[in-house]
């Protein structure tokens, strides 16, 4: 019989019950529970959210990097980059959103949680490929997504849409090549035509 699953304003007491100091933030918004901790106690808090009897989350379902810098096309202040892990606990029909923000801007790195969940192994490769977000480890720690020679991370917001190097097959040398990206950077904009009545519409 499958469990039923508490309101997420209990949930919210239980998570804080078992964490205690390692809370830095609790949310409750349409219906789900965030928690934020500081990266100090990310690893912490992870084996307390997976063994904690009102919590058990035994399934780690996602986990990705966010890069924060211009979120909500705004300002933002605080740290740059987060990693957000989704868990669920089958036994008591529940989920958590966990969320960590890296200490530093320039080099962020948290800890790995594949140590936790075995799940997260491939989720932090990407995270890595994909925002540069360092594993500290994580015991294969490599580009998933990305070329060998990719240069830069790709989903970082100042990453240009055109990349830094493109490749190509050399029908003389007989191989692919990597050469520095031929398109020049340009920003489209589309263009707009208002007419009034289109479509038999009233402006």
């Amino acid at each position: 019989m499958t469990a039923i699953a508490p309101a997420p304003e209990t949930l919210k007491d239980t998570v804080v019950a078992a964490l205690g100091t390692l809370v830095r933030r609790i949310d409750v918004r349409l219906g789900e529970v965030t928690v934020e901790v500081a990266p100090q106690g990310y690893l912490a808090a992870a084996r307390i959210l997976r063994d904690a009897p009102g919590c058990r989350f035994e399934t780690l379902v996602d986990l990705c990097g966010l890069d924060y810098s211009a979120y909500g096309d705004a300002v933002w202040e605080g740290a740059r980059y987060a990693v957000v892990s989704h868990l669920l606990s089958v036994s008591l029909n529940q989920r958590l959103r966990l969320r960590v923000f890296a200490a530093d801007d320039a080099f962020p790195v948290v800890d790995t949680l594949t140590d936790v969940w075995r799940a997260a192994n491939w989720y932090e490769r990407e995270a890595f490929d994909l925002y540069g977000i360092v594993f500290e480890g994580h015991d294969d720690l490599r580009r998933i997504l990305t070329d060998y020679g990719f240069i830069g991370h790709p989903f970082r917001k100042d990453f240009p849409l055109s990349g830094h190097v493109e490749m190509r097959y050399d029908a003389e040398l007989r191989r692919v090549v990597y050469q520095p990206v031929s398109i020049e950077p340009r920003e489209i904009t589309p263009r707009i035509i208002r007419e009034d009545n289109y479509g038999g519409l009233q402006g």
